[in-house]
């Protein structure tokens, strides 16, 4: 379908003059302005409105941003002796071997260790056991 808006001729799809006129129930003119206000063509006060409305008491999308956790306490890592024992078993066999091409990157926790011109890393990581189920 062509119409004339603003002496402009618009081509607007008939499907979508169809679907409008179906789905809201309302007339080809009223489907038309629709389509219009819909792709940016026509103003339509009432949403202007209500938009300004929602910048003004900041809802949206942009609302959550502002929002943040209060009062958080920092996290405790608990480190059993098992684990300390461990990491310390590890480390003194990397600088037995490996002397200065081996560091410790976080403590009780990860190595790195170069070889030539690799370079590895190595993660003690202690798994809880399972919860059991009631």
């Amino acid at each position: 379908m062509t119409y004339n808006h603003e002496n402009k001729l618009i081509v607007i799809p008939d499907k979508e003059i169809e679907n409008l006129m179906d789905k809201l129930e309302i007339s080809k003119e009223e489907a038309i302005e629709t389509w219009l206000m819909d792709n940016d063509l026509l103003e339509d006060e009432e949403a202007d409105e209500m938009t300004a409305k929602a910048k003004a008491n900041k809802t949206g999308a942009d609302a959550a941003k502002g929002h943040r956790k209060t009062n958080t306490k920092p996290k405790t890592v608990k480190i059993s002796d098992e684990k300390k024992e461990l990491f310390s078993m590890f480390w003194d066999f990397l600088q037995e071997k490996f002397a200065e091409n081996a560091q410790i990157v976080k403590e009780n926790k990860e190595f790195s260790v170069t070889i030539g011109e690799k370079k590895f890393k190595i993660d003690l990581v202690e798994h809880r056991p399972p919860k059991k189920k009631p």
